[in-house]
């Protein structure tokens, strides 16, 4: 953070664009890099001792068009590639350099290698130092390139010869970046933005610092977010782009943070930033890999690799679910078992790397970031994966609901899509989804329920059949309760099961009352035995009025009692004190006059104005301040005037 750069506050977002370098050590990246923009990417004072890139470098070139782009320099030598592969994640092209001296070296392998399994599709190729070779030895090692490439993602990108020290070239380097770019299609700035975190510091006066390039979608100064895969919630102080203070940045964007909320020392390279609930973090990922074809290995069950995904790297041990191996040139189904959990969405890249001796073996795309443990060789799970790899969008909704509701939001994270509602208004046209509570011409929001049409039909049929049992077994209740009704859906979300309670009522199939469920058209209906049971105590506990007789001594149940109060026709303030509906209302009437009047009643007045004992008397009292009529105050009552009084 530096406090003598210039505030662009209302700039709109513009196009960003990131290049990452590769290639062997020693083949002159960062020179050329500092003969590109005129900044160092080497900040590390033992880089500059030993004249070699040991960690992530960072630069940035305005482009002849004016256009803006970041540059991550990266190490070439074998023993830093976990720092290269932290800075090569996020790239929108590969400036892949190679000594025109040297030819292609082994580490320029193995960094086009990686290249490809991250699915970098956009490059150029400089080819370095040509101030040192003759005309004729440069043609032969640019052809030398061109097969290297074939075969890669790379294939067919623009080579061209340049030297960092006199300068040659510089000019038709810069062009071929500008054409390349102009071929990556426009990033989506809507989406969820997510900046996976490739240093972390302190800066004095500012706090902790952490830089990354920014995926998804948008990030504004001020905006919370939140540390994966830890759950620490963070603010952005402050943000800078190219040493220029921004108030927001877009996906593209190689960004420094500013943030409270933490210390430095507790952020770590592989830290994602994202907005809170944005992602999920699993010690499992399920992933379609490949191994590269001069691999050191056959890959076999169970085998320990190094997984980089987004800027981090986990110690991870495979379960290969479709076969007994993985050789050089083939690819499988593996299930990654992490030794601690990373957070990552579906189509992100990862690459595998053996630990010891340390070489890269593959990579592939992860299809389920949030699995379950899997047993091997099950054809369900195979098919249910290749439905994600391959499957449209419409596909990965309808499989990732199967028979349970999700929210909205829960099921964009699932599926891995930014935003997934299209996508469901689409297959809700067609008779395929349910949305319970929303309008049928409404986009539903992140909170909306969603959930199959088969799955719906499904729900209601059983509850339905649930409640109509329910009513022949207990016919003096007012329905059935909804915890149960909600054990029986299997739902665990009390808000999915409301909505759905809602949805089913608005449909006219089922009818909710407080804390019970019952069909529309049930009504309590009392027996002729019953009425006349009823009728008797009613007759009695009208003479007594103030001093009812207990139920149970005149033969009513607690299924009957609690049948009148459903109906009605009774007041139950205590498990033996029923008063008849209209004596209740008097004395309440009653406790309210002499409140308005006196402002406050004790026991003892209550029980001489009703002529009553202290039996009768407590319970009533507490029964009126659990109505909030009344509210307790040290030995006497006043009324309740709180937003919940009831009367």
């Amino acid at each position: 953070m530096n406090g003598s750069s210039s505030t662009h506050e209302s700039q709109p977002i513009t196009r960003q664009f990131v290049i990452g370098t590769a290639g062997h050590v020693d083949h002159g990246k960062s020179t050329l890099v500092r003969a590109l923009t005129g900044i160092d990417p080497d900040r590390l004072a033992e880089e500059r001792a030993r004249e070699m890139t040991i960690d992530l470098g960072f630069a940035w070139l305005t482009l002849p068009d004016g256009r803006s782009v970041s540059i991550i320099d990266v190490p070439g030598h074998e023993r830093f590639v976990r720092n290269m592969l932290a800075g090569v994640g996020g790239v929108d092209l590969a400036l892949l350099v190679i000594a025109a001296d040297d030819g292609p070296m082994p580490q320029t392998r193995e960094h086009l290698a990686i290249l490809d399994l991250l699915g970098v599709r956009h490059g150029v190729v400089a080819v370095s130092r040509i101030d040192l070779v003759d005309q004729e030895w440069r043609d032969l090692v640019v052809e030398e390139i061109r097969e290297l490439l074939e075969g890669t993602t790379l294939a067919g990108s623009q080579i061209v010869p340049v030297s960092g020290v006199t300068g040659e070239g510089l000019d038709d380097l810069k062009a071929a970046i500008a054409v390349a770019l102009d071929r990556i299609e426009h990033r989506d700035v809507t989406g969820r933005p997510r900046l996976p975190i490739d240093r972390a510091f302190q800066v004095a006066g500012f706090g902790t610092v952490v830089t990354g390039t920014l995926l998804g979608g948008e990030i504004r100064a001020g905006q919370e977010l939140m540390l994966y895969p830890d759950g620490r919630q963070v603010r952005v102080r402050g943000m800078q782009a190219h040493l220029q203070q921004v108030e927001r940045a877009g996906p593209g964007s190689r960004v420094a943070l500013n943030l409270s909320g933490i210390d430095h020392h507790e952020v770590r390279r592989g830290h994602v930033l994202a907005m809170p609930g944005a992602l999920t973090p699993s010690l499992r990922l399920d992933a379609r890999i490949s191994i590269i074809h001069d691999a050191p290995i056959i890959l076999e069950q169970n085998d320990e690799l190094i997984v980089f995904v987004g800027a981090d790297e986990v110690p991870a041990h495979v379960t290969l679910l479709d076969r007994d191996r993985i050789s050089p040139g083939d690819a499988g189904w593996v299930q990654l078992r992490l030794s601690r959990p990373v957070a990552v969405l579906r189509g992100d890249r990862v690459v595998l790397r053996r630990p010891s001796p340390a070489a890269t073996v593959g990579g592939g795309v992860i299809v389920d970031p949030v699995p379950p443990r899997h047993r091997r060789f099950q054809q369900e799970v195979i098919a249910n994966l290749e439905v994600m790899a391959e499957g449209t969008p419409e596909d990965l909704v309808l499989q990732e609901l199967g028979d349970r509701p999700l929210e909205l939001g829960e099921l964009a994270r699932a599926v891995g899509i930014e935003d997934v509602a299209p996508e469901v208004v689409s297959l809700v046209e067609a008779g395929e989804l349910v949305v319970p509570g929303s309008k049928a011409d409404a986009t539903p929001g992140a909170r909306a329920v969603v959930m199959r049409k088969a799955a719906f039909d499904r729900i209601a049929a059983e509850s339905v059949a649930a409640v109509e049992r329910y009513h022949g077994a207990h016919p003096l209740e007012p329905g059935m309760r909804r915890e149960d009704l909600r054990s029986l859906m299997g739902i665990a979300s009390q808000r999915i099961f409301d909505e759905l309670v809602r949805e089913l009522e608005r449909r006219g199939l089922l009818k909710a009352s407080g804390a019970s469920v019952a069909l529309p058209g049930f009504h309590i209906a009392l027996d002729a035995k019953q009425r006349e049971a009823a009728d008797a105590f009613l007759r009695e506990a009208r003479q007594a009025r103030f001093s009812p007789p207990a139920p149970q001594a005149l033969g009513l149940g607690d299924d009957l009692i609690a049948a009148l109060e459903s109906l009605g026709e009774v007041v139950r303030v205590a498990d033996q004190i029923v008063y008849p509906a209209d004596v209740f209302a008097e004395i309440r009437d009653a406790v309210i006059a002499k409140l308005e009047r006196d402002t406050t009643i004790t026991l003892a007045e209550y029980r001489d104005m009703f002529d009553t004992s202290r039996k009768y008397a407590q319970p009533t009292l507490e029964y009126l301040d659990e109505r909030r009529i009344t509210r307790r105050k040290g030995d006497v009552r006043v009324r309740y005037h709180g937003a919940g009084a009831r009367g």
